[in-house]
C-alpha cells in the first residue's frame, strides 16, 4: 500500500537550461517562491438564432513561470542575468550587457521525497514519490531586481508557448507514487 504525501511543501529542485549553455543552472538554492500560471484552454459560446449555444474552443494560452530569487552574482551557475542578456562571461569580474538576442529555455521543477535527488531535471529512484513540471522552448522575459526590503531580490519570469509550430507540446507533467522511477531529462536542445 502506497502512503502518499499530504502535500508537497518546503522544498523543490529547479533546473534551468538554456540552448546557449552546456549545463543546467540549479536554481533551488536561490529561490524563495515559484508561481506557475498554466495557459488557459478556454471556451466561448456563440449564440444561435434559436437561443442555443455553440461552443467555440479557444486555443491554449502561454504558460508563465515566475521565481523570486536571491542570486549573489551574474554567473550562469548562480543567477540568470547572463541568460536574460544573452551575453556570457566566464572570466572574473563577470560582465553581461543586454542584447537583442534570446536563447530558448527549459525550466524543470521537481518535488520529491527522494533525498538523493539533486536536480529538477534529474532522476527519481523507484521507492520515492515525485511530481515534476517541465516547460520548454520558451524564453526568459523578465529580470527585475529589487532592494525594497533591504535584500537584493530578483523576480524572473519565463513564458512558454503551449506547442511548437508542428503542434508538439511544450508542457510536461510527470509523477510517481513510488512504484516506478522517473528518468532524468536529457540535455536540453531547443526545438
Amino acid at each position: 500500500m502506497v502512503v502518499y504525501q499530504d502535500a508537497w511543501s518546503e522544498m523543490a529542485l529547479i533546473s534551468i537550461a538554456s540552448s546557449g549553455q552546456a549545463t543546467d543552472t540549479e536554481f533551488a538554492a536561490f529561490t524563495e517562491t515559484i508561481d506557475i500560471d498554466r495557459g488557459d484552454k478556454d471556451i466561448d459560446a456563440v449564440v444561435n438564432v434559436k437561443g442555443g449555444r455553440i461552443v467555440k474552443k479557444i486555443p491554449e494560452d502561454m504558460t508563465t513561470v515566475t521565481f523570486e530569487a536571491y542570486p549573489i552574482d551574474i554567473g550562469v551557475t548562480s543567477g540568470l542575468s547572463q541568460q536574460f542578456n544573452r551575453t556570457y562571461d566566464v572570466a572574473q569580474p563577470l560582465s553581461s550587457t543586454n542584447t537583442f538576442y534570446r536563447d530558448k529555455m527549459r525550466v524543470a521543477i521537481l518535488w520529491t521525497d527522494d533525498i538523493t535527488a539533486t536536480s529538477g531535471a534529474g532522476a527519481v529512484a523507484s521507492g520515492s514519490q515525485a511530481y515534476r513540471f517541465t516547460a520548454k522552448n520558451g524564453y526568459i522575459t523578465s529580470s527585475k531586481p529589487s532592494f525594497t526590503d533591504g535584500v537584493l531580490k530578483f523576480t524572473f519570469q519565463f513564458k512558454f508557448p503551449p506547442f511548437i509550430k508542428t503542434g508538439t507540446g511544450n508542457i510536461t507533467e510527470e509523477s510517481t507514487d513510488s512504484s516506478a522511477a522517473i528518468t532524468a531529462l536529457g540535455t536540453y536542445t531547443a526545438t
